[in-house]
Formats: C-alpha cells, structure tokens, sequence
C-alpha cells in the first residue's frame, strides 16, 4: 500500500491554511543578512525584507541539505512509503539539483524530484494539484506522470513596481533597468521552456501590464474552466482588485492570492503582482 508524501519548496507562496488542509510539506529557501541567516517564511516575514531593503539587500539560497533530510526522516516516521517533491525552476535556483542529489542517497523511500521550471504560485497551482490527486488515491506513478504534464499547461506572468532589484540580483541588465524605470515601462516577466526568465511583452504604466497579462487569459478562458493564481509582493489591495476582473471573465473555478516568500521578494521588490493559470480537469 503506497502512502504517499508531498513536498515543495517555500517559493511556492502557497497561503499557510491551503498547505495545511491540503498536508504539502515545505522546505524553506534560506535568506541571508550579513548578520544572520533566516529561513524563508518561518523565522522571517516578506514585510520584514521589505521594510529593510533600503538598509540592506540580502542573498538568497537554496533549502539546506539538512532541512531535506530531517523532512525526508520525519515523513519515514510517520510511515510515508513514496514521496513527491516539486521544487521551483532549475533554471532560477539550484535547488532541484541540490535535492535530487540528497535524495539518491535516500533508499528506504520512493522518491521522485520534480523541476516545476516555474516558481511562486505557479509551482504552487501545481502542488495543489498533485495533493488533490493523492486525495483520489491515484497511484504515485500516475501522480508523477500528471504533474510532468501539467507543467506544461500551467502559465504565469507578472510584473514588479520597480526593476532596480531584478538589475542589482544581476536578471536584467543596467541599461535595460534604467530605460524601463525612466519611461515607466513594465516588462512582462514570464519564464521560458529552461524555466528562465524572459521579457514576454511591455507595456506603458502598471494598469497597461496588467491588462496585458489578463488578454493571456481571455484568449484561453472559453476553453475550460481554470484555477488562477494572483501572486503579490505586499499589495494585497491591488491583488484583490485584480481578481475582481478575472472573476468577470468566468470559467472560473477558484482564484488563490499569495503573498510571495520574503526569498523571492529580495529579488522583486514590494509592488509585484502576477497572474498564473492553469486549466482544471
């Protein structure tokens, strides 16, 4: 009888009440201050970053390997057979390699790392998936085989208030920051199929971006009903308002707004804002 785990990591953004209901277990990013490290969301808060990146702009890091292995022994114990592990893109951090590689050390437990090769609620839709999926008591290779396949329906894209931080995390250039916050022009951030960034489209002042990224939707959303990720860096406000548009396109079966983790806000800034979809079964 398979008893099947499921893991991600903290860039899922996924709210604490919907990990909890739905028993998907996190590993955190690390965040990293000249005078201290700070696990991503646990002993550290996206507000916390926010209010201090003018004094300071911290690195960020993959999970420690020990946090793997602790997570990995306290699932044994609790007699979990399998365990799926979806982590954020290969192509942004090395945490899907540093995993797998702890992980083929691992032989008392099937265990299947997954690249989600996209990050935030994007990699979080996903989990949420796979979780419904072991709640119907599909088999773990069934499992394994529908998130690969959801990967590559699930889209996601967004927009940030400001690209100094993106230019000092070394994501875009100088010039092109400095353009950008010039003339008020927000790129449109997605990623491509290596789960790396890349500017899909631009467009003159926040309000422009945002309907640019919602035309995305519109022109999928007679095709089925989907479920819709709004990702936000401390605009909680703005993010609600947005949803509000997307319910009035319909075919909507849930919309999920997630503060981004204190890791991937170093990288952003306050003031982002996404839009991820992914069409539901």
């Amino acid at each position: 009888m398979e008893k099947i785990a499921l893991i991600t990591d903290s860039s899922c953004d996924l709210p604490k009440e919907i990990l909890i209901k739905n028993n998907i277990e996190i590993i955190p990013l690390q965040v990293i201050y000249s005078n201290g490290e700070f696990k991503d969301g646990i002993n550290i808060t996206p507000e916390e970053v926010a209010q201090n990146l003018d004094k300071e702009i911290p690195k960020t890091s993959m999970p420690s390997p020990s946090d793997v292995i602790e997570k990995i022994n306290s699932l044994k114990k609790k007699g979990y057979t399998h365990c799926i592990i979806v982590t954020i893109s290969s192509g942004l951090s090395g945490t899907y390699n540093m995993v797998k590689m702890v992980t083929n050390e691992i032989n008392d437990m099937v265990i299947e790392v997954i690249d989600s090769k996209i990050l935030s609620l994007g990699l979080g839709l996903i989990v949420l998936e796979a979780s419904k999926m072991i709640k119907e008591n599909l088999s773990f290779d069934e499992i394994v085989n529908r998130i690969n396949n959801l990967k590559e329906e699930v889209k996601g894209f967004f927009i940030v208030d400001t690209l100094e931080y993106l230019k000092k995390g070394g994501r875009i250039g100088r010039v092109t920051a400095a353009i950008g916050n010039l003339l008020n022009i927000k790129p449109i951030i997605t990623v491509d199929e290596d789960g790396k960034y890349y500017t899909f489209s631009k467009a003159r002042g926040k309000n422009q971006a945002l309907d640019r990224m919602l035309d995305e939707l519109r022109a999928v959303i007679n095709n089925g009903r989907y479920i819709i990720g709004i990702p936000h860096a401390c605009v909680k406000e703005e993010a609600l308002k947005f949803a509000e548009k997307i319910k009035s396109l319909g075919n909507i079966q849930d919309i999920i707004i997630g503060q981004i983790s204190p890791a991937l806000l170093v990288h952003s800034g306050p003031g982002l804002i996404g839009l991820v979809f992914l069409p539901v079964k």
